[in-house]
């Protein structure tokens, strides 16, 4: 089921931002004081109890405990993201269609080396549109997709 995030769903969002973006970005911004120090569970999961209005544009798909998470803003999607356990079950493609659907989500930026990421986009309507810009405080280029 999808449904809004609650703060009793912080600590289990901060942990799949958190280790997800470890598992995945590393190998891209090799920068282990970002991924390893500056990147806490703790500290993001606070940040979502002291500010309860951020999670407003979070959903996420719990079966029996939330597996996945999705930010949206207006039409875009600002982060999805499916707990590593439980990558290759659908969960990300139940998110992504409920954006599209539900939402009417029809844009998102996405890093330029995360391949994988851009192959899953694709394969849900997504196709690039030309646009790229570096990611704030990196030196990466994220890139942006429409439908």
């Amino acid at each position: 089921m999808i449904r809004h995030a609650t703060i009793k769903d912080a600590s289990k969002i901060a942990e799949i931002l958190v280790f997800t973006k470890q598992m995945n970005y590393r190998r891209i911004f090799r920068n282990d004081k970002v991924s390893f120090g500056k990147m806490q569970v703790y500290q993001l999961a606070k940040e979502y109890i002291d500010n309860p209005d951020q999670l407003e544009n979070i959903w996420v798909y719990d079966d029996e405990f939330v597996k996945g998470m999705i930010h949206i803003d207006g039409t875009q999607i600002v982060e999805l993201y499916v707990d590593t356990f439980f990558e290759n079950q659908g969960i990300g493609s139940i998110l992504i269609e409920f954006a599209i659907e539900q939402m009417n989500c029809d844009r998102l930026w996405v890093l330029a080396k995360n391949t994988k990421a851009i192959q899953f986009y694709e394969r849900h309507g997504f196709v690039l549109t030309g646009k790229k810009q570096i990611e704030e405080g990196t030196t990466e280029f994220i890139i942006q997709m429409e439908r």
